[in-house]
C-alpha cells in the first residue's frame, strides 16, 4: 500500500504543470489517491519548479492516506528532470537513489543565467553529471527528448510522460497514459505522437555516451581551399581548432579574413617551432589558435545585427514561443546604443576625431543615449536591423576593426616577445584574451583589466614569477564584474614589489 513518489523538476514554459496534470489525472482515473504540489522557482528560465506528486493505491479498508508535501531526498520512487542540469541538481539534492529511483531526463542543456552571464567561461561540462546519472539511479531513461518532442511538432513534457510510461515505473497500461491526454484536451494529437515516439525509446534506452558536437554553419565554397591552407602550413596539433577558426571568421567576415588568421597563426607557430624544435604539442599555437579566433570574431554593431536578422534566429523564436501558422508574433528588441558604439562604424579617421571631442560626445550622447526598441518582425524594423548588418562589406575600414586589429597586434606581439625567455608567460598572455568579450559594457570592463595586466607586463617579466602573477590578475579579472577582486590583486602584487598605480 505504499505509494508512489514522484519528483518533476521542470524549467519555466516546459510544461511541467502540464505533466504533472496528465500524472494526477491518469492516477485518479485509476482509482488511486493523488496529490500535487509545486514550488515555483525564482523566475522564468531562472530557476526550475518543482512538482512533487504522490500516487496512492486505493485502501481496501478505506482509509485516507497521509500525504507529503515535498520530496524527502532518499525516499522517491521516480525523477523527471526536463534538462541535464535539472536531473544533476535532483541528484544533489538526494532525490535519486541507487537502490530505489528511476530518473528520467533529458539529455539536452539549456545554459542558466549564470553560465550565460560569466566574465570568464562559466559554462558548466555535462560529463561528469551524465557519469552521475549512470551511477544514481537504479535505472535511467536519457535521451534528447528535447529533439524528439520538436520532431513531432509537440512539447518535451508529451515527451517525458512517454518516457515514464515506456519506463514501467507506474503500473498502468499505456492506453491509460493516451487518455489523460486526451482528457487534457489541447494539442492532443501532436501531444500523442510525441508520446508514442517517447514511449518505444524507453522501451530499450540509450544514453549518450558523449557530449554531442555543434553542427557549424554552412560556409562558403572557399572553405575547402582555407581548410587545405591549414592543414598545410599548420601543425597537426593545431588543426582541428584552426578549422573552427576559419569556419568561424568566414561567417563572420569572409574568406580573405580567415587567411589573415591563418596567418598570424603560422606566425605563431614558427616562432614556437624554433623556441622547442616543434617536440611537444605546441601548447601556445593551440591557446591562441582558439583566442585568437575569438578575438577577431569580435561583437560589434554589425555583427549583433547580422545575427538578429538571420532566418536560423526568426526560427528558433517562433519554436520557443510554439507558434502555429495561424499566430502572429511579434518580435521586440532592447537596445540601449552607447557614443562609442557610433564611433566604431565610422570610417576610421572621423571615428578617430570624434571620440577625442569632449563636444562632439556631449552632443551625440545626449541624442543616441537612450534606452530604444525596435519591432523587428515589423518591415521597418526589420530593414533598419537586415541595413546595419549589410555594413559588414564596409566593417575593415570602420574605427572599431582598426582599434582591434591595433590591440591583436599588440597582443601577440607581447606574447611572442615574452616566448623567448618564458614560454610559460607567452602561455598565460595569450589566454588573457578571455576579459576581452562581448559589447557595450561589459567589453569596456574587460578590457580595461586586459590593458592593466599589458602594461604591469614588462615589470612582472623580470620577476621569477611572471607567468603566475599573469594568471592570478587575470583569474581575479573574471571574477567579478565591479573589479574588487582584481583591484586587490594588483594591490597585492604591488605589495611585494612596486609596480605602478593601475587605477
Amino acid at each position: 500500500m505504499k505509494p508512489v513518489r514522484i519528483s518533476v523538476n521542470a524549467l519555466g514554459g516546459q510544461g511541467g504543470g502540464v505533466l504533472a496534470d496528465w500524472i494526477v489525472s491518469l492516477g485518479e482515473a485509476e482509482g488511486w489517491v493523488a496529490q500535487a504540489t509545486s514550488v515555483p522557482g525564482v523566475a522564468q528560465r531562472t530557476g526550475a519548479t518543482v512538482y512533487y506528486l504522490e500516487l496512492c493505491p486505493p485502501d481496501p479498508a478505506g482509509r485516507a492516506p497521509v500525504q507529503a508535501l515535498m520530496p524527502v531526498p532518499g525516499d522517491v520512487d521516480i525523477v523527471i528532470a526536463s534538462e541535464l542540469m535539472e536531473a544533476g541538481r535532483a541528484i544533489a539534492r538526494g532525490l535519486v537513489t541507487p537502490d530505489r529511483t528511476t530518473l528520467i531526463a533529458s539529455s539536452h542543456r539549456i545554459f542558466a543565467i549564470a553560465e550565460k552571464s560569466a566574465m570568464g567561461d562559466g559554462i558548466t561540462s555535462p560529463a561528469r553529471v551524465l557519469e552521475a546519472c549512470r551511477t544514481s539511479a537504479r535505472r535511467l531513461v536519457l535521451a534528447d527528448l528535447n529533439a524528439l518532442a520538436e520532431r513531432e511538432g509537440s512539447v518535451i513534457s508529451a515527451a517525458l510522460f512517454g518516457a515514464l510510461a515506456g519506463s514501467g515505473a507506474l503500473p498502468f497500461p499505456r492506453d491509460a497514459f493516451k487518455a489523460a491526454i486526451r482528457r487534457g484536451g489541447v494539442g492532443v494529437e501532436s501531444s500523442l505522437r510525441a508520446f508514442s515516439a517517447a514511449f518505444d525509446l524507453a522501451q530499450t534506452p540509450a544514453a549518450p555516451t558523449e557530449e554531442e558536437a555543434p553542427r557549424p554553419h554552412k560556409m562558403l565554397v572557399t572553405i575547402k581551399a582555407l581548410r587545405r591552407a591549414v592543414a598545410e602550413r599548420l601543425p597537426d596539433a593545431v588543426r582541428a581548432i584552426a578549422t573552427m577558426g576559419v569556419e568561424r571568421l568566414v561567417d563572420y567576415q569572409d574568406a580573405a579574413y580567415a587567411g589573415t588568421y591563418i596567418d598570424r597563426l603560422e606566425a605563431i607557430a614558427g616562432a614556437e617551432r624554433q623556441l622547442t624544435g616543434g617536440r611537444d604539442e605546441w601548447p601556445l599555437t593551440r591557446e591562441a589558435a582558439r583566442h585568437l579566433a575569438l578575438w577577431m570574431a569580435y561583437e560589434d554593431v554589425i555583427r549583433v545585427a547580422d545575427l538578429k536578422t538571420r532566418s536560423a534566429r526568426l526560427t528558433r523564436v517562433l519554436e520557443d514561443v510554439r507558434a502555429r501558422p495561424e499566430h502572429v508574433v511579434r518580435v521586440t528588441e532592447f537596445m540601449h546604443p552607447r557614443f562609442e558604439e557610433f564611433c566604431d562604424m565610422m570610417p576610421n579617421w572621423l571615428g578617430r576625431r570624434l571620440m577625442q571631442s569632449d563636444r562632439a560626445r556631449s552632443r551625440i550622447a545626449s541624442l543616441i543615449e537612450r534606452d530604444r526598441t525596435i519591432t523587428t518582425s515589423s518591415p521597418a524594423g526589420f530593414m533598419m536591423l537586415y541595413l546595419l548588418a549589410r555594413l559588414r562589406r564596409f566593417r575593415r575600414g570602420t574605427y572599431r576593426f582598426a582599434v582591434e586589429m591595433e590591440r591583436i597586434d599588440g597582443w601577440l606581439t607581447s606574447a611572442l616577445n615574452a616566448a623567448r625567455s618564458n614560454p610559460a608567460l607567452a602561455l598565460e598572455v595569450i589566454r588573457c584574451q578571455r576579459l576581452v568579450k562581448g559589447y557595450g559594457d561589459t567589453h569596456s570592463r574587460g578590457l580595461h583589466n586586459f590593458a592593466i595586466i599589458m602594461r604591469l607586463l614588462p615589470t612582472l617579466a623580470t620577476r621569477g614569477e611572471g607567468a603566475e602573477a599573469v594568471r592570478r590578475l587575470r583569474e581575479a579579472a573574471l571574477k567579478d564584474d565591479e573589479g574588487r577582486v582584481f583591484a586587490k590583486a594588483v594591490s597585492d602584487l604591488n605589495a611585494q614589489a612596486p609596480l605602478y598605480n593601475a587605477a
